[in-house]
């Protein structure tokens, strides 16, 4: 038997009927990129983790735009398994969209992402699951403890959540593990874009969400191969100063490039007085002088990042106004009912 193509294998039982089919407990959301081998064993690991825990779920493979067959097998999985749905992307957008895509279908209360590779094990769901609702978590986090990944791989990957820990101070351990689960509430505070999926959780927080972290099972790839390379370290480097830009100046973009604008146009101004005066008061020439052009540059560079500043404050208030984007995000109705349930008098007599 061929595992990997799902049609091979004997389908799951719905006794459901499709067209009223309430909305599952649980949503597993497995972006794909040219993943065709894995298609099959992804199935059925999924389906021999879920099926002893007692929780309806769905599983949602986006296919990214794939060319190898994948999109292919993700529609054999569909006739095989009703629990299985395909999200087919017309392009390779990215796993930040592909993720987004997924969050947009699943209608469950609790969201699972899980990456396409059989690398994150499909049998720490359950307990991440039981883990989130125990301890009334918003996020739980994977963490890779024993990644089996190449050294140079992992060395990089290890400077990168280094430097992500230190500019957002942040305390995870591993950003770029996929295996998260959500509280679709919490999810619905904020939209992916980009490369800002190994982010989310960062983004989260900053709206208020509990996040944990916890060590996970991860495996060495057995089919394909891996669409990250050594350059995407440097690409998420990059994202961290969008991630810090988004969560501290969004809403005052002037604070951060008009500060900028004076640390330039300051010294700039001063270097352009003292010369001013040698030239008027001491009658020396100054136009050969190096320190009269430091002067022009920083004077035009603070004038430039100033007005950076006031172009990005328009910016941000069509965002925030034509855009539709939020301002400030009220408590979750979940969190702020379990506070009232708190301040209730035990007993009749309490104040």
């Amino acid at each position: 038997m061929n595992e990997s193509h799902p049609s091979a294998m004997p389908p799951a039982v719905d006794d459901r009927d499709a067209g009223t089919r309430p909305p599952p407990d649980i949503g597993i959301v497995v972006p794909m990129y040219n993943e065709r081998e894995n298609v099959g064993p992804l199935v059925l690991a999924v389906q021999q983790a879920m099926d002893g825990f007692g929780r309806s779920y769905q599983l949602l493979l986006v296919d990214d735009g794939s060319s190898d067959g994948t999109t292919e097998a993700i529609i054999a999985a569909e006739q095989a398994y009703p629990n299985v749905q395909g999200v087919f992307l017309a392009r390779n957008y990215g796993q930040s969209t592909a993720l987004q895509a997924g969050f947009d279908t699943t209608q469950a209360p609790i969201v699972v992402s899980l990456d396409g590779d059989l690398q994150n094990d499909p049998a720490d769901i359950p307990w991440m699951v039981e883990t989130l609702e125990k301890e009334d978590l918003d996020v739980l986090c994977g963490w890779r403890r024993n990644r089996q990944d190449a050294p140079v791989r992992k060395a990089f990957s290890w400077l990168a959540n280094r430097i992500i820990c230190r500019l957002t101070h942040s305390e995870m351990h591993d950003f770029g593990c996929t295996l998260k689960v959500y509280r679709r509430d919490s999810l619905a505070l904020t939209r992916l874009y980009g490369e800002l999926h190994r982010f989310l959780p960062a983004l989260l927080g900053e709206v208020g969400a509990n996040i944990k972290e916890v060590s996970v099972t991860h495996n060495p790839r057995r089919h394909g191969r891996s669409k990250y390379g050594l350059d995407r370290t440097f690409r998420v480097i990059l994202d961290v100063f969008l991630i810090m830009f988004l969560r501290k100046y969004l809403q005052r973009a002037l604070h951060l490039f008009g500060g900028l604008g004076l640390m330039c146009l300051i010294p700039g101004l001063l270097i352009w007085m003292y010369l001013t005066s040698l030239k008027f008061m001491m009658g020396e020439d100054i136009g050969d002088r190096p320190l009269l052009m430091v002067g022009t540059l920083l004077i035009l560079s603070g004038i430039i990042l100033i007005g950076q500043g006031l172009l990005g404050e328009l910016v941000g208030r069509l965002v925030y106004t034509a855009g539709g984007r939020a301002q400030y995000h009220l408590k979750l109705p979940r969190k702020l009912h379990k506070l009232r349930e708190a301040q209730t008098p035990t007993s009749a007599g309490e104040p």
